[in-house]
């Protein structure tokens, strides 16, 4: 019972990470420009491929028995909120795109973290391993854009 208490744990989580994500990503929508199309379009699509990772998640967590959890993280408010100091004195798009990697690569940590588990049963890990591998390509674009600023 132990080691599923750890991989509970562990997939929740991930959850509060992607709970995170969400709610940053919704944060960074409102701060940018009607012209942002593409920007808009891209956080967009990150909102649902969390929301996609988090049924996944707690589909798992469930099965095993556990609580799913529907917060954000303590770390993640304080993040949020050092962006909204940081806006309040003159972001543009590559602040908003500095503090969405700083975001992707808490994410990267949170699932190379999750993915040490020795207890994690392998079909969780192949499940990790590929939103793992899906957010790196997110993370990937959002720094492209970022360096292109």
């Amino acid at each position: 019972m132990e080691t599923a208490s750890i991989t509970i744990e562990n997939l929740n989580d991930l959850i509060q990470i992607h709970n995170d994500r969400i709610a940053g990503y919704e944060y960074a929508l409102k701060e940018l420009q009607q012209e942002d199309a593409e920007l808009k379009q891209l956080f967009t699509n990150l909102i649902s491929e969390s929301h996609q990772f988090k049924m996944e998640l707690g589909t798992e967590v469930g099965a095993l028995g556990g609580d799913i959890e529907t917060d954000t993280s303590v770390s993640g408010k304080i993040h949020r909120a050092w962006m909204s100091l940081k806006d309040a004195f003159g972001g543009n798009n590559k602040t908003v795109l500095e503090n969405c990697e700083f975001g992707e690569d808490i994410t990267q940590k949170a699932y190379k973290s999750a993915l040490e588990d020795e207890y994690l049963p392998a079909y969780l890990q192949q499940m990790l391993v590929r939103q793992q591998s899906i957010l790196k390509g997110a993370h990937d674009k959002v720094k492209a854009l970022r360096d292109s600023r």
